[in-house]
């Protein structure tokens, strides 16, 4: 190859030319963009950077004199060509968050090629003309990661996504457990701890790891398969150890990483339980009172969650028939807080009243409520509230109630059932525990308690207590002391049960608003002698 002589151009610019330069045999390279030699099988990449020129791939740019070049040693691959003939694993909602990336993928598995072009080019921002190299057939397995709530969303509002991305797998968040995932979970805490560099954990602090993992899956017989929680206790309990100058991790360890844990998450609930033990928030422990209860809500601040009670209360009077739920009415109520509303009066009015007007208007109200209230875990509550109201009998203070009704009075499951245990239980240690506190929860939570240690001995020593309900006449009659009663064979209700005090009250409404609805004879008559003197 014979040089040519330097340009006048080129002197005059203090460079060299282009043709004696040592580029100028760059036209005659090899730029080989992906090198799957040394790869045994089909690849299998992972981008964590998902972005567009890094799923498509890029031209670069070299400046001389001012002036931007390129040519073909200057492209760059994407990862669609590092994993093209193999699998590609992206995180769909890294993939979302990047400008035309979800775009450029869709093109790029829909036309089966990989077209290389730039960003500004595509959205036709500059019309340049620079490198367009062919497309590159695209063969390629994508394997989207995210939560569901991402999969459904995708699957409803992106007509494209059903067409290419076919098989969903979704992963439980839990397993079963059994002596089988009990020895999977230990085992799985060696080689966490093995991995990380951590101490190891004797038997009780691997039991109580697998406690925790229990609770973390609100379910006695079920444990969470969410790692990163569990690895979170283990390092902090590994700390905690070597802080105590301990070469194995104790179950004292891992209790102390539990409950720096609650403290470091607990300013909100420390501030509620101070005002309520101030009586700035109204709540009583002790005594009774008519048509007022104790319910108990959950509050979720993050990854964060506790209990707390909340007063409810009911007022009945001469009515329609209605009953009135007043955070509905200010549209402070949610629609699953009003449906279970509407569940317990349809569950008076088949009670009480399918032979009889039921006379009556009652107002349910959460006490001290300044926020939203959704969810019907306090619909039997509001019930109980509700009979003390109409039968004048006074509810046990010192009880708390959780749990959803139906229709036919039967107690439904509620979740957060361990929050809101133990909150009501923090609030009577803090006022005065008196051994005759308790909360009522649904029979079928039974199973889904995991207690903190605390509680479970203050309820082994009958300092504290948990009733399981499976009826609303179970938890009124231990509420209040006084049997619920059935039906005899006349079809009424003991005269001193709830039911009966209840259908008493109910008569007597009823006849009061017959009186008011006609008036008396001597009245009429009255009326009639003024009309004829007139």
């Amino acid at each position: 190859f014979l040089g040519s002589e330097e340009s006048p151009l080129a002197s005059m610019m203090g460079g060299r030319d282009k043709e004696n330069s040592p580029q100028r045999f760059s036209r005659y390279q090899v730029n080989v963009i992906v090198d799957n030699s040394q790869t045994s099988g089909a690849p299998v990449v992972y981008e964590d950077q998902p972005a567009y020129n890094n799923l498509i791939g890029r031209a670069e740019h070299i400046s001389q004199m001012g002036t931007l070049f390129t040519d073909f040693t200057l492209i760059k691959p994407g990862i669609l060509h590092r994993a093209n003939g193999g699998y590609l694993m992206l995180d769909a909602r890294k993939v979302l968050l990047q400008p035309y990336a979800w775009e450029g993928l869709k093109h790029a598995l829909r036309a089966q090629e990989i077209r290389l072009e730039s960003l500004a080019q595509s959205i036709s921002l500059i019309s340049t003309v620079s490198l367009e190299p062919e497309p590159i057939p695209l063969d390629v397995k994508v394997v989207l990661m995210g939560d569901r709530e991402l999969y459904y969303l995708l699957h409803q509002y992106d007509p494209d996504f059903a067409e290419l991305f076919k098989v969903a797998a979704d992963f439980e968040d839990e397993m079963v457990r059994d002596d089988a995932s009990n020895q999977s979970y230990a085992q799985l805490i060696g080689t966490l701890a093995r991995k990380e560099a951590l101490r190891h954990f004797d038997k009780e602090a691997v039991a109580l790891v697998i406690e925790h993992g229990a609770r973390l899956a609100g379910d006695a017989g079920k444990l969470s398969t969410h790692m990163q929680s569990v690895s979170d206790l283990l390092r902090e309990a590994s700390y905690w150890a070597g802080e105590a100058q301990r070469e194995v991790v104790s179950r004292a360890d891992v209790q102390h990483s539990l409950e720096a844990q609650l403290y470091r998450n607990g300013r909100i609930r420390e501030r509620l339980q101070e005002a309520i033990l101030e009586e700035t928030i109204l709540i009583d422990t002790q005594g009774a009172v008519v048509g007022q209860i104790n319910g108990l809500a959950v509050y979720m601040l993050g990854s964060y969650s506790f209990g707390r009670p909340s007063r409810i209360t009911a007022r009945v009077r001469l009515g329609k028939g209605e009953v009135i739920d007043i955070e509905r009415q200010v549209e402070m109520g949610g629609p699953i807080h009003c449906k279970g509303v509407l569940i317990l009066v349809s569950f008076l009015g088949a009670r009480y009243a399918a032979e009889r007007p039921l006379s009556l208007t009652a107002s349910l109200v959460f006490e001290q409520s300044y926020s939203g209230v959704d969810g019907d875990s306090a619909s039997s509550a509001e019930l109980y509230a509700l009979l003390s109201a109409l039968s004048g009998a006074p509810i046990r203070q010192s009880l708390a109630v959780t749990g959803s009704v139906n229709q036919y009075g039967q107690v439904q499951a509620i979740g957060g059932v361990n929050e809101k245990i133990e909150g009501f239980y923090d609030l009577c240690h803090a006022s005065n525990l008196t051994g005759s506190q308790g909360v009522l929860i649904p029979a079928a939570n039974v199973k889904h308690l995991m207690l903190r240690q605390d509680v479970v001995d203050a309820v082994s020593n009958g300092r504290f207590h948990i009733y399981p309900i499976h009826h609303i006449d179970e938890g009124i009659e231990l509420l209040t002391g006084i049997p619920a009663g059935e039906l005899d064979e006349t079809g009424s209700y003991p005269a001193e049960s709830i039911n009966g005090r209840v259908v008493f009250h109910l008569d007597k409404l009823a006849e009061k608003q017959r009186a008011f609805a006609s008036p008396p004879a001597e009245t009429s008559q009255q009326k009639q002698e003024e009309s004829k003197k007139s």
